[in-house]
């Protein structure tokens, strides 16, 4: 008997699902010009159908002093202060979609700024909602990834820690009691997103009791990097793909089980189109 395991949390999360809303919405209206503050989410094929729409990305700070009218979505990842206050500053519309555990930090890392605390944050500094957050801490904060890189902390006094949202749970545990080596007056404070968590957890449960894991993604989604490496651990036969295009030239292998799961970005419409064809297979 074939087995085919969809995960119940694949797919667009709260925060995601409101961030789209909220963009396609204001395109409905014709309410134009239309801009987001990078992709919206981290989906070609979602950014791509929005552009059809005469939705157009601003990638920058450079970017955004070019423009004076017009309406501006703060995607799901949210942006610093200055950022926000320029584009209200400028004249745009602002309409703001970031995701509310990210708000969240926000004002967490903003409050404890201004008591005087160090900010160390878990999490890739590249990402886009990390150099959000450090734009509500001074763009002070310290951001580490590994647990190797707690080494280079240097002698605070008062800190105050939290996570990107996305962030691998198990790995923040593991660098969070490394930070308390350091006995540092701190608090911590575990900003990882339930759904993140949710996601994570039953990704690993699924990779370890099925012979071949699909995990559906933007190559840019850092979330589902983070379930492609979960699932990997566990199950040797797993696969990262964006649609069912990048699936049908690898093959696949002779299984008889097969998870899949997916990214807080990935559209239901492409998880569907994937547990079809997987099914076909088997």
């Amino acid at each position: 008997m074939t087995d085919v395991i969809v995960a119940k949390t694949a797919g667009f999360c709260f925060g995601v699902t409101k961030a789209v809303e909220k963009v396609y919405q204001q395109a409905e209206e014709g309410i134009t010009p239309i801009y987001t503050y990078g992709p919206i989410i981290h989906n070609e094929e979602v950014v791509a159908d929005l552009e059809r729409k005469g939705v157009r990305v601003i990638s920058d700070e450079a970017a955004l002093e070019q423009i004076h009218e017009g309406t501006i979505v703060i995607r799901s990842h949210g942006v610093g202060r200055t950022e926000e206050e320029k584009m209200r500053s400028i004249g745009l519309q602002v309409v703001d979609a970031t995701c509310p555990f990210v708000k969240k930090i926000h004002r967490i890392v903003s409050k404890a700024s201004e008591d005087g605390r160090s900010i160390i944050i878990i999490g890739s500094a590249e990402h886009p909602e990390v150099k959000g957050i450090r734009g509500w801490c001074g763009n002070s904060a310290y951001v580490i990834c590994e647990i190797e890189e707690v080494e280079t902390l240097p002698a605070l006094d008062r800190v105050t820690v939290v996570s990107q949202t996305t962030f691998n749970y198990k790995k923040f545990k593991e660098i969070v009691e490394k930070i308390k080596e350091k006995r540092y007056d701190s608090c911590v404070v575990n900003t990882i997103c339930n759904a993140t968590q949710e996601r994570q957890v039953e990704a690993r449960q699924i990779a370890g009791a099925v012979e071949a894991m699909i995990v559906i993604g933007g190559k840019n989604s850092s979330n589902t990097q983070k379930l492609y490496n979960i699932c990997k651990d566990v199950c040797p036969h797993t696969y990262y793909i964006q649609t069912l295009v990048d699936l049908e030239p690898q093959g696949f292998p002779n299984v008889r089980s097969v998870g899949i799961t997916a990214g807080a970005s990935t559209p239901k419409n492409i998880i569907e189109e994937v547990h079809s064809y997987v099914r076909s297979k088997l």
